[in-house]
């Protein structure tokens, strides 16, 4: 059994990027939990108590969709990371990574949009390979709606790690549906269809029918 700790940015992350390979996880009996970052409304609904919490009822019912109930919602202002001291997002991690002790980290990849980009640099700080770091594994997962918009010069998302959720991909559309708040019609890539072209693409580039792309950071396997 294997400690798994994904980290996102916003709401929707987690399943946009790899819901597939949660329900995977937590089917195969490991112990996985998710942690959104920030508020996740502050900047686009300001003062809106009552949107905010349908948002974080949104993930919760998503990550149960996923066979997840160790969801945990922080309080860092929403689409504004970069406003924060590096050092602040940081102590952030270090303490969900000290408490949890995940052996394998999932975190968003920093893309075109700048929370992204803030929490993969404090990511990278809080799993670095230092003698005591219980943390075996680093992948970054891509967003629909954010990596694939992200212009050339930033843009380093280059798989080389693909899951095949054949299996789990309904998982993913079904936890998807939660989010009500964000869900779009096609052709936006937040919508079911997109989700699922998406999914077809990754498979045929590993074979199998669905699949979820990664980039593997570092690896610190036994030999």
């Amino acid at each position: 059994m294997t400690r798994v700790l994904v980290i996102a940015a916003h709401p929707d992350d987690e399943v946009l990027g790899m819901g597939g390979t949660i329900a995977l996880h937590a089917e195969q009996g490991d112990t996985v939990r998710i942690v959104c970052v920030t508020d996740g409304s502050s900047t686009q609904y300001p003062g809106d108590s009552a949107i905010r919490a349908q948002k974080e009822a949104e993930a919760r019912q998503a990550a149960g969709e996923l066979g997840v109930s160790d969801y945990v919602h922080l309080e860092l202002p929403d689409m504004r990371l970069d406003t924060l001291a590096h050092v602040e997002i940081n102590a952030v991690v270090e303490e969900q990574i000290n408490d949890f002790g995940p052996q394998v980290v999932y975190t968003v990849h920093p893309d075109v949009n700048r929370d992204h980009r803030a929490l993969f640099d404090s990511v990278a700080v809080a799993t670095r390979p230092t003698p005591e770091q219980v943390v075996r594994r680093v992948l970054t997962y891509a967003p629909t709606s954010s990596t694939e918009w992200t212009p050339a010069p930033l843009n380093w998302f280059v798989p080389n790690w693909l899951v095949d959720i054949s299996g789990t991909l309904e998982r993913k559309l079904a936890a998807f549906g939660r989010y009500e708040t964000e869900r779009r019609e096609y052709p936006h890539p937040r919508s079911e269809r997109a989700i699922r072209a998406a999914a077809e693409f990754y498979g045929a580039s590993r074979g199998c029918e669905y699949a979820e792309p990664f980039v593997l950071v570092r690896s610190l396997e036994p030999f």
